[in-house]
Parts: structure tokens; sequence; C-alpha cells
């Protein structure tokens, strides 16, 4: 049981950890002295190399995670739209009573050389598509969302649904990021695809295709805050 929660718990609280760090060392230094805006952005691809490791190390754990489940092309069809949909959402969910705190967002820019700035670019589209949506959907919907019901969660079916639990998850995945209620929209949508099809894997693809469209589009349009 211990092994059960560890395995999915530690990739997330590692990447909070990551998180907590950053927001220490800016509030130590207050971004003045020898730390520069780019000093800081050396720790995403850190955090995410880290979180991909354990992952590794991890994977035959998670045995609910079955990518064959994206043969089933209705379940998949319906994972890309609600990822795009999830995108749309958060780049219009954007109002000043609906965040937390200020973003510091993601700027490659802070880098004068042009192979950093591409190499800084890769690491992060590469942590918002390959690592974020495994490790967190591996800790909300397969974990929390299932501990919420009974703390012996591994007996718990996949896609099981009680009141209690969407609630719970969908309020803490919002709070988890700045646009809080743009996250417990994505949140709700992630836990509707749960219900649907069952799957941990079609979750992660539609995570990924939100944060890829994301991604894509705050390359192209440049408002960082999004990052």
């Amino acid at each position: 049981m211990q092994k059960n929660l560890w395995t999915r718990v530690l990739p997330f609280a590692l990447y909070m950890a990551f998180i907590g760090i950053e927001d220490g060392l800016r509030y130590l230094v207050g971004q003045s002295g020898d730390f520069s805006e780019a000093s800081f952005l050396f720790l995403y691809p850190v955090k995410v190399g880290l979180v991909a490791a354990v992952l590794v190390v991890c994977w035959r754990h998670y045995r609910e995670v079955r990518f064959s489940d994206l043969l089933q092309w209705r379940h998949t069809v319906l994972s890309i739209a609600i990822g795009g949909g999830i995108f749309w959402l958060w780049i219009h969910m954007t109002w000043d009573f609906a965040t937390l705190g200020e973003s510091q967002g993601f700027n490659p820019n802070f880098f004068a050389e042009e192979g950093m700035r591409e190499m800084m670019v890769i690491a992060r589209l590469f942590g918002a598509v390959l690592v974020v949506p495994v490790m967190e959907e591996i800790f909300w919907r397969s974990f929390l969302i299932r501990y919420a019901i009974d703390g012996n969660f591994m007996q718990v079916a996949i896609g099981r649904f009680s009141v209690f639990s969407f609630l719970v998850t969908t309020v803490l995945f919002g709070l988890e990021h700045h646009l809080f209620l743009a996250g417990m929209a994505a949140g709700a949508l992630f836990n509707f695809l749960l219900y649907r099809t069952r799957s941990i894997a079609q979750c992660i693809l539609s995570h990924s295709v939100a944060n890829l469209a994301l991604g894509l589009y705050v390359l192209r349009t440049e408002q960082w805050q999004f990052w």
C-alpha cells in the first residue's frame, strides 16, 4: 500500500518542492544581486529532468496507465477535443478575480544566446507536453480522486464517481495554478473525461494536447505569462 501511494505522490511532490524552492529564492534575493531572471529559468529543466527520472524508475508500478486505450478512437477524439477546449478556456479565463498572485511566466528571451533560448524552449515543451501531464494525471486522476473515496485507493476502480472526490480534485487542481478558475474548469473536464473513458492514458493525452496548444500559442504570441 505504501509503495503504491508514494510512487504516485513522489513525482508530484518533487515538482511542487521545486516550485517552493524557486519562490523561496525569489523572496530571499529579491531578484537582485547575483541572481538574474535567467538564473531562475535554469531550475525548470532540472525540475522536469528529475521528475521524468522518477517517473521512469516508478513506471512499472503504474499498471493503470494503458496507452493501448488510445486505440479506442472515439475516446481519443473526445480527449483531443477536451484538450483543445481546455486550451481555449485557459487563454480566455484571465479575469483579475480568477487569478492567484502574479505569474512569473517563462520567457526564454532572458537568454542572449539563440542556442540557449532554443534549448530552454525545448525543455519547456518537453516538460509541459510529456512530463507534467503524466505526473499530474497519475497524481490527480489515478491517486487522489480514488484516495478521496477510500484510503485503500488501489481497490477503487479507475473512473469511479463520487461527488466528494470530484469536488476535492477539481478545487485543489485549480488552486495549484495561477489561473485558478481556469484550473478548476480544466480539473472538472479532466475528471469528466476520466468518468467517460475510465482511462488514465486518455486523460494524459488530453492534458498533453492542452499544454501543447498553449505552448505553441505562447511561442507565437509571446504572451509568456501563460507559461
